[in-house]
This record gives C-alpha cells, sequence and structure tokens, in this order.
C-alpha cells in the first residue's frame, strides 16, 4: 500500500476567464496532517471541491486509497471514506444532536427510526474524540463550537479515511480554538489523514505535519512544517516578500472630529470616545463585548437608549444609517456575505448602489450607466480587485475581493469616518496587507477610522488609540504608547488593576 493517501496529478479547471486549476499535482501522506495555504483565489477551495465531488475537473486524475478516478461526485467521495467541513455549516437547526449526525442515514427498519440507537451512537462517536454533547439537545442551542463538532461527527460515523477542513477556527473563540485543536489531535492518532485549510499561520505551525502552498492557481511547493517559518511560507504564497506587516504614520493627528458621550443601548452602557482627524481608534475586547453593538449605535443602525453624538462640535441624532452616510460616515460591517456585499449582483451594481442618487443619477432619476462601470472600474483598479470584469457577479469573487467590493462600496460615498469592522477576518496574508496598506492610505489622506479587530496583533499595530470593553461596559482608553498584549487583555477579561 502506497505512503499516500491521496494523489492528484494534472488537476486542472477553468471557468470563463479564470484558471481556477493549472495542472495541480499534489500528494498527501496516510495519518498525516497536511496544511493547505495561499491567497484568496489561490484554488483552494476549487481544489477542495474536486476531492469531495462538488465540482468536475476539466483533466487531471485523483487517485484516493488505491483507487484512481476521472472525477468524483459527492456520494461517491463520501463512500470512498471522504469528509469535509466547510466554512458554512449543513446543519438543521430544529433536528436534535443525533438526528443531525445520521441525517440521511436514520438507524431503524426503513419504515420506523430507532432513536435509542442513534442516540447510542452518537454518543459512541462523541468518545471517540473525547467529547461530549447531549445527544437529544436541539442544534439550536448548541454554541459554533459545537456545532462544529457535530458536523465533525457525521464524517466519523461513516469510518472516514480523510477529513477535509476549511477554515475551522474562523467562527470559533480561544476556548473552543483549543478544543478542535485536541480532536485534530486525537484523530490524527486513531490514523485518520486531516487536511487542513487556514489563513491563520500560527495554527499551521501548530497542527501539521507539512504544509502545500498555492497561488493563482497553480501548486507551488510543499514543504516539512518544522523546516521553514512564516516569512518563507508567505514568499511562496505571495510571490514577493511583504513589507513591514503594519506600515506606519506618515501625518500628523488632527484635532477632534467626532465625539460620543455615555452611549448607551443595544447591549451597552456608558461608552465614551473621541475621534480625531487622520486618526485609527482601535476598539478591543473578547467575543461579546459589545463593540460591534457600540458602532451600531453610532451608526444608527440599533436606537440609542441614552448618550450623545457630537460631530465636529456640533451634537447629531443619528436615527437610521441612511443618515449616518449623509453625515459623512461609512461602514464596512463584520459579515461581508450577510451585511456588507450583495453576492447575486455585479461588482458593478454594488460599487454604486450606496452612492447612486449622490453621483450617478441624472435627468428624470435615470442611472448614468457610463459613470456607474467607470466608478466601478476607478475602485477595481485603485483597490486591485482580482477580477475578470466589473460586469462579475460578487458571489464568484474570492473572500478577499469580496471584501474589497465592500471596501470600495463604501469609499463611493466619500466618506470622513470610515467604520472597519473586522476587515480582515477570512483573507489571506497577502490580502490582509493590501488592507493594512489602504486604511493607512486613507488617514494619511485625511481621512478617520474606527478599527474593530479581534486580532490582537492587527488592533495593536495599527492603532493610535484603543477602547476596551468588556461585557458591554467601557474598562479604559489606552494610547499607543500603554499598548501591551496582556494589558488589553487584562481590560477585556475585566480586569482593572
Amino acid at each position: 500500500m502506497s505512503d499516500n493517501i491521496l494523489e492528484i496529478k494534472g488537476l486542472t479547471k477553468l471557468y470563463p476567464g479564470v484558471v481556477a486549476l493549472d495542472h495541480v499535482d499534489l500528494s498527501v501522506r496516510r495519518g498525516e496532517v497536511h496544511a493547505i495555504v495561499g491567497e484568496n483565489g489561490a484554488g483552494k477551495s476549487t481544489l477542495i471541491k474536486s476531492i469531495t465531488g462538488a465540482i468536475v475537473p476539466d483533466e487531471g486524475v485523483i487517485r484516493f486509497d488505491g483507487k484512481e478516478y476521472t472525477h468524483l461526485e459527492p456520494k461517491l467521495s463520501s463512500d470512498a471514506g471522504i469528509g469535509v467541513i466547510y466554512q458554512e455549516f449543513n446543519l438543521v437547526p430544529g433536528l436534535t444532536v443525533a438526528e443531525n449526525v445520521f441525517m440521511g442515514n436514520y438507524a431503524g427498519n426503513g419504515v420506523t427510526v430507532d432513536f435509542k440507537t442513534m442516540r447510542k451512537r452518537a454518543e459512541e462517536t462523541m468518545d471517540k474524540v473525547g467529547v461530549r454533547i447531549p445527544a437529544d439537545k436541539m442544534v439550536s442551542e448548541l454554541t459554533v463550537g459545537h456545532q462544529q463538532i457535530v458536523e465533525i461527527m457525521r464524517s466519523l460515523v461513516k469510518e472516514i479515511k480523510l477529513l477535509i477542513m476549511d477554515e475551522p477556527t474562523a467562527p470559533l473563540t480561544a476556548n473552543e480554538v483549543e478544543q478542535l485543536f485536541k480532536i485534530v489531535n486525537t484523530l490524527r492518532g486513531q490514523g485518520i489523514t486531516i487536511i487542513y485549510i487556514s489563513h491563520r499561520m500560527e495554527e499551521i505551525f501548530e497542527l501539521a505535519d507539512r504544509v502545500s502552498v498555492m497561488r493563482d492557481g497553480t501548486y507551488i511547493t510543499t514543504l516539512d512544517v518544522d523546516k521553514t517559518n512564516i516569512k518563507e511560507l508567505i514568499q511562496y504564497m505571495v510571490g514577493r516578500e511583504l513589507r513591514d506587516e503594519y506600515p506606519q504614520r506618515n501625518t500628523p493627528i488632527g484635532g477632534e472630529l467626532l465625539r460620543a458621550e455615555h452611549l448607551s443601548g443595544n447591549g451597552v452602557e456608558d461608552i465614551s470616545f473621541t475621534l480625531h482627524k487622520g486618526e485609527i481608534l482601535g476598539f478591543a475586547g473578547l467575543l461579546g463585548c459589545g463593540r460591534t453593538e457600540t458602532i451600531e449605535l453610532l451608526y444608527g443602525a440599533k436606537k440609542r437608549t441614552g448618550g450623545k453624538v457630537f460631530l465636529n462640535g456640533k451634537e447629531i441624532n443619528v436615527r437610521n444609517t441612511t443618515e449616518a452616510m449623509k453625515l459623512g460616515l461609512g461602514l464596512v460591517p463584520e459579515d461581508r456575505k450577510r451585511t456588507g456585499a450583495f453576492l447575486n449582483m455585479t461588482i458593478v451594481w454594488n460599487t454604486g448602489i450606496s452612492c447612486i442618487k449622490k453621483k450617478l443619477v441624472k435627468g428624470l432619476g435615470v442611472v448614468d450607466t457610463r459613470k456607474e462601470r467607470a466608478l466601478a472600474e476607478e475602485y477595481v483598479k485603485k483597490l486591485r480587485t482580482k477580477t475578470p470584469s466589473v460586469d462579475q457577479w460578487v458571489a464568484n469573487l474570492s473572500g478577499g475581493n469580496q471584501q474589497k467590493v465592500v471596501v470600495a462600496k463604501m469609499l463611493a460615498t466619500d466618506a470622513d469616518i470610515l467604520i472597519f469592522d473586522e476587515p480582515t477576518r477570512g483573507i489571506d496574508v497577502g490580502a490582509k496587507q493590501e488592507m493594512y496598506q489602504l486604511i493607512r492610505q486613507l488617514v494619511d489622506e485625511g481621512k478617520s477610522v474606527i478599527l474593530i479587530s479581534s486580532e490582537m496583533g492587527e488592533v495593536m499595530g495599527l492603532s493610535d488609540r484603543i477602547v476596551v470593553l468588556y461585557e458591554g461596559r467601557q474598562m479604559g482608553v489606552l494610547e499607543r504608547e500603554a499598548f501591551s498584549q496582556e494589558k488589553i487583555l487584562s481590560l477585556a477579561s475585566g480586569v482593572t488593576t
């Protein structure tokens, strides 16, 4: 039997105007954790979908566990012993844990379902990974971390040989990430091979045995994790050496632009801060601390129950997001897929929708399509968005390029105060670097930025001051010279001394 459980030869997939996979060769050894990294658009998702049978490649072969296929289908892939956990879960909230684990494969006689057997087998599967979740509990009542474990269990009951995990830690808290790592190591100890995709470099070095790099649809190299480093990986991923991760300030900070006094409502209470011209004001805190909720009050997405907001020294009462945009506030929301972009519309449509009345309407309320297209092309060029054309649907872009469209939609409004809520979540290191450069460029041009980020290095590396929240309350505002990870984490945990 070959040492490799998976061998891919010459795999190619073409889409109109895009070579998603270009004669990719890749091998994965039995029982290893094999990481795959690359910028958004590198071909990782297309590769995974080819292995799981979600798409049919145009050329190449896939050899799995000694059998060769020109292409796989979802059932054939599953029956062969391949399981996959995508970023977006495929669970039914109204069913129990056991029912979700055995969905489509219920225990019984074909007429009735044997719930007792299902619960028992679900509990036995949980024992394999050292986790216990009540089998009768509704999935809708589970945390995101436990929902992910249910997804893993769905694969394990099928006696899988290879488990593919696509950005598994993106929605998880720190404690849930730690639990997931334990499960991955347990599965590896049981001889299950794991393909692990993540943008988080520290995870690769903690979990993986080997790592393969992809770039622009091509396979670049495979390295032993203990013989490489983050800098080398990034160079392979982007094809160039990145400059300093967080660009330095080139212009001075100006006078006060915005002041919030004792903001309350939407789960937060008594939040006060100021924002100066040309400043980056960071918001830090643990998941659920109230960062986004505070911004929703400021932006008019939620109603204030108390407090005041002043813009250029004049009190304002922002009642909705339309008024916020008219006053010069722009927002890149936390969830680009649900609230940031219109995925099933084009780049042209997305870019112009927020400024259509201000910039694009001519006589009788008719949209000037030439201006609309020129605006989209301007921001595609400015933000270096990778796309065959501005007529491309946003859903067909990579995560990083989707984020650029959301940013373009905000910038097109000519906002003076730019709010970035988790701007680099789910995007690769190269796209992150571009986002950091863009934010720095905007403040150098005189814009002011409010930055919410769960990444400690990011919020410390970019911000001039940081507001730290804990359970909806403000714990402190730190000047740059006072930044330290220990101080921020202490305040974010409710410790003031």
